[in-house]
């Protein structure tokens, strides 16, 4: 989470680091967090990331969730979150550990979360979450907890955002 959840407008994005919309609609939201932070209050936004791994299309993808997770005990989920997204034609086993040394992580304590797969149930709470919502796919965004259903387009999203905080 970045943010307080006391914030005006909350988002929450259902991602798949291994899904191109996902990662275009992270950078979108990423790209226009600067543009709002000058006309919102510093507390005004917050953004909650939940994963939502497409296994059966995204092989990697569940994986990579298991590396944002570990990378979080380690007070690095933001940077392994958007280095998976940049990296996503990347994800297999050797890349996230490489992408874990990068980010200058504990990798005995990041391949032991990984190898007794520690955050799967995390994972799932998220997905299971996500159905619950009525998200059957990635990219899923709500917007304090409305279904974004608008285009993907910059102006069309950063319009619903600022509706959202009158």
């Amino acid at each position: 989470m970045q943010g307080v959840l006391s914030a005006k407008v909350v988002l929450v994005m259902y991602g798949d680091y291994q899904d191109p919309k996902s990662a275009d609609v992270y950078k979108l939201i990423k790209g226009f967090k600067q543009e709002l932070s000058t006309s919102l209050e510093a507390d005004d936004l917050c953004l909650i990331f939940r994963h939502f791994p497409q296994t059966q299309v995204h092989p990697h993808a569940q994986r990579a969730a298991e590396a944002a997770e570990a990378a979080a005990t380690q007070g690095q989920f933001w940077s392994m979150h958007d280095t998976l997204f940049v990296h996503q034609q990347k994800l297999e086993n050797g890349y996230l550990i490489e992408y874990a040394n990068d980010l200058g992580l504990d990798i005995p304590q990041f391949l032991k979360e990984l190898s007794k797969q520690v955050h799967v149930d995390r994972i799932n709470e998220n997905v299971e979450g996500g159905i619950h919502s009525g998200v059957t796919t990635a990219p899923a965004l709500f917007i304090n907890n409305i279904r974004y259903t608008g285009c993907w387009k910059k102006t069309e999203l950063m319009t619903a955002i600022v509706a959202a905080n009158h």
